[in-house]
């Protein structure tokens, strides 16, 4: 997969995502006139991952579309909280956090000396601005943090802001204080923005390490901040960002050494990339979440449990891990949970009650009882992304294994931001997704199944694309935040048996965080032993953490 994923790209998958997206784009072409050669040479990096798209130019942090684009290159959180090292804590515009009245009361210090890259101070006023511009704002609270609990933000003494929640809400810190850009009083508060959620932002004012110094549909180049806040830093003083539609030519720069930093799938990596470059080139690829085929519950077919009981069953996953991923990711399971990175949360004897080991028998006994047969057989469309090569080849098997139980698969590659639009809005019958997931599986469950996460059809959701609804189920993502360890894990379990009776997805293969990158000119990279933070280029705001670390030869 290659790009930022859903919500946000869809931090979007091939990997959106994406997120993002994902949450979600990336470079291409090629030729990429100011897209730079050797990274590090000249103080530069180039990174190579697929958007699927050309670049709109626009910086909205709030905008999932785009928030790769600026999260974390302009824009920064308060703190960053590491998915891969248990949620640890890095200071960044909060220089400290601390819990009170129960979980109910976060109170954040807010750093001094830091400016917007337009020269004006940054403040805590910042922060409660931001907060308040998502409250006023719906379609900004892309993590829904106002409709999960929030109950007020203000400013205490000079450099605090308070955050008061209705009930205890710890494990939103990751979305508050991590997953949260925040953006200038100053600007966003003028009549220039006009409206916020359609707001281009074309040149973003930010605290983080780099300006955008050009763009065009084809690149964008990053220029440091010369005022950023970390003495220093960042070392690498421009970065250029291709767009790619399609994985090949983004392959191509890695392996011929035009891009050092990569984050999509690559086939035969180690003869392909690894081997140009025994000492310099270098991959891994962690997962926190998964590739998923996920249903549209408002769909007269797939609102049908047993139409997707069925495919659940019908479907190997880990033929299509291997046919699709190359093996380089794994299959996954039902229950929604990755692993091995959250083992301790895996309900192993509810997963054996339900199953899911493939069954074709099953599979068609399923369908025969929603109507569906030979004579009247079930046709579905699913949406991906043009260019994810390996989104294709898995579609692919998928497709062929669905056929063998009745089952017409017609898939839809479209343009990412085609994509998008189609994704956000509901329409689909089936869509192929990849969540952001957090540090523990209650994120990726949280993005996944809380209403306040959806929206009617043709109105954008933020994450829960399949528009699941369950009173039941919002009361446990929402008690999971009062509970003990022990009980979070028994809430995570009642959790993993919605994903076995109700099916609103099919978790397909482990999401990798897709990264490729070389030494050759360039150190300071995350590494197995050295899990800063996720390394693929789409991950956000992950993505500072790795820029403001390397460094050139």
């Amino acid at each position: 997969m290659g790009s930022t994923r859903t919500p946000r790209w869809p931090r979007l998958g091939g990997a959106l995502a994406t997120a993002a997206a994902v949450a979600l784009l990336a470079a291409g072409c090629a030729s990429g006139g100011s897209s730079g050669g050797a990274g590090g040479v000249n103080g530069s990096v180039t990174i190579a991952n697929t958007s699927g798209a050309t670049w709109t130019c626009g910086f909205n942090p709030f905008n999932p579309a785009v928030l790769g684009e600026s999260f974390g290159f302009a824009y920064e959180p308060l703190v960053y909280v590491n998915a891969l090292k248990n949620a640890a804590q890095t200071p960044m515009l909060a220089t400290k956090t601390a819990w009170s009245n129960g979980f109910k009361t976060l109170t954040v210090t807010t750093r001094q000396g830091v400016k917007w890259s337009d020269g004006k101070p940054f403040s805590a006023d910042d922060v409660v601005f931001t907060f308040e511009l998502l409250k006023k704002h719906a379609g900004l609270d892309i993590n829904a943090v106002w409709s999960s609990g929030l109950q007020s933000v203000t400013k205490s003494g000079t450099d605090q802001v308070v955050f008061q929640f209705k009930a205890p809400s710890q494990p939103y810190l990751y979305y508050i204080a991590g997953q949260t850009p925040i953006v200038p009083q100053h600007i966003w508060s003028t009549s220039a923005v006009g409206d916020p959620v359609t707001y281009t932002d074309s040149k973003p004012v930010g605290t983080g390490p780099y300006k955008v110094a050009s763009c065009t549909p084809q690149n964008i180049q990053y220029a440091a901040n010369t005022g950023f806040w970390m003495k220093g830093k960042p070392s690498v003083k421009t970065v250029n960002y291709p767009a790619y539609t399609d994985n090949s030519p983004a392959n191509q720069d890695l392996a011929s050494g035009k891009a050092q930093w990569g984050g999509q799938f690559i086939p035969n990596i180690d003869k392909y990339y690894a081997a140009r470059d025994k000492a310099h080139n270098h991959y891994w690829a962690p997962a926190v979440a998964n590739v998923s085929l996920a249903f549209n519950l408002k769909h007269p077919v797939t609102s049908d449990v047993k139409v997707r009981q069925a495919l659940a069953y019908a479907i190997d996953r880990k033929t299509v891990a291997k046919v699709g991923e190359n093996g380089q990711e794994s299959g996954s399971n039902q229950s929604g949970i990755v692993l091995p990175t959250f083992q301790s949360w895996f309900d192993d004897a509810l997963a054996k009650q339900y199953d899911y080991t493939p069954n074709q028998d099953k599979a068609k006994q399923l369908l025969a009882s929603a109507g569906y047969s030979a004579s009247k057989p079930l046709k579905l469309n699913v949406i991906t992304v043009s260019g994810f090569t390996d989104w294709d080849a898995s579609l692919q098997e998928i497709k062929q294994e669905l056929a063998q139980v009745g089952v017409d698969l017609t898939v839809q590659d479209l343009a990412g931001q085609t994509y998008n639009t189609r994704l956000y809005k509901g329409d689909f019958d089936l869509a192929y997704i990849s969540e952001t997931g957090g540090p523990a599986p209650y994120y990726e469950m949280r993005q996944e199944l809380l209403s306040a996460n959806s929206a009617p059809l043709g109105q954008n959701a933020t994450t829960n694309y399949m528009r699941f609804s369950d009173p039941a189920v919002d009361k446990l993502l929402n008690d999971y935040s009062a509970a003990s360890e022990s009980e979070q894990h028994n809430i995570v379990s009642q959790l993993q048996k919605v994903m076995l009776t109700q099916v609103p997805t099919i978790p397909m293969t482990q999401s990798a965080y897709w990264f490729q990158y070389s030494t050759k000119s360039l150190t300071g990279w995350p590494t197995p032993s050295n899990p800063y933070a996720l390394p693929a280029p789409y991950a956000i705001p992950d993505n500072e953490q790795v820029l403001i670390n390397l460094k050139g030869k």
